[in-house]
């Protein structure tokens, strides 16, 4: 896929009909979802526990955009290769899961996916200054990871901050947690290319009625476009 900043929405399935993956997200990427993003957790780096490489080979055969895997687990290396088989586009993990987080990196591009680094809250931005030649997404988080539906923390110098650092790469800047029409206009501003939302997208819609689905993705879209003219 082309390389290019225009604002785009991923839509994560953990707000998704759980007994209805395969059609959630058909619907989703029907009504204008760029990418799908996919959190995995393992409830030892974050007290949840979700999907795991046979559930995100699942999901694989019906996402037809980007396929957009955040890891919330440690260790990492053992299921890289997993992942990958899994057919997985990007693969992102957190900077405190890696004790050799370059060489995580290198690994997840060797297994011919895109590599993300993920950044919590209070997680400085200096980690991925040395990084920036093995990256291809940096995912700034502005809740605390580990539940969907959580209010959105400011951090907008910081993501500025990350734009600017960046500079001319081929490096997308995504912000996770609490986006919505509110939040979206915030980030973007400060030089957000990927939005993840999910409860703000799936909210009101189904399967039957996905034009619900649209209608909310448009609203996030335009908050965040407008900011930007």
């Amino acid at each position: 896929m082309t390389f290019n900043r225009k604002i785009k929405i991923a839509a994560s399935i953990l707000s998704a009909d759980f007994a209805n993956f395969g059609h959630e997200i058909r619907a989703v990427e029907s009504q204008g979802a760029d990418w799908i993003h996919i959190d995995v957790m393992d409830g030892h780096f974050v007290p949840n526990l979700t999907f795991g490489p046979p559930a995100v080979a699942a999901f694989r055969k019906h996402v037809t955009t980007m396929m957009d895997v955040h890891l919330m687990i440690a260790p990492v290396d053992p299921y890289i290769a997993a992942f990958a088989n899994a057919g997985t586009d990007i693969l992102t993990t957190h900077f405190e899961a890696c004790p050799h987080i370059h060489r995580t990196l290198q690994a997840i591009r060797d297994a011919g996916m895109k590599a993300g680094l993920a950044l919590n809250p209070g997680t400085p931005t200096c980690v991925a200054s040395n990084l920036l030649d093995q990256l291809d997404l940096i995912c700034v988080m502005t809740v605390n990871p580990g539940y969907s539906g959580q209010k959105y923390i400011n951090l907008g110098p910081k993501i500025n901050e990350l734009r600017s650092m960046i500079g001319d790469r081929p490096i997308h800047l995504e912000v996770d947690g609490g986006i919505d029409e509110k939040t979206a206009p915030i980030v973007a501003r400060e030089g957000a290319d990927v939005l993840v939302s999910g409860s703000a997208i799936f909210h009101g819609g189904t399967v039957d009625h996905p034009e619900v689905y649209g209608e909310n993705i448009r609203v996030i879209r335009s908050a965040a476009e407008s900011a930007l003219q």
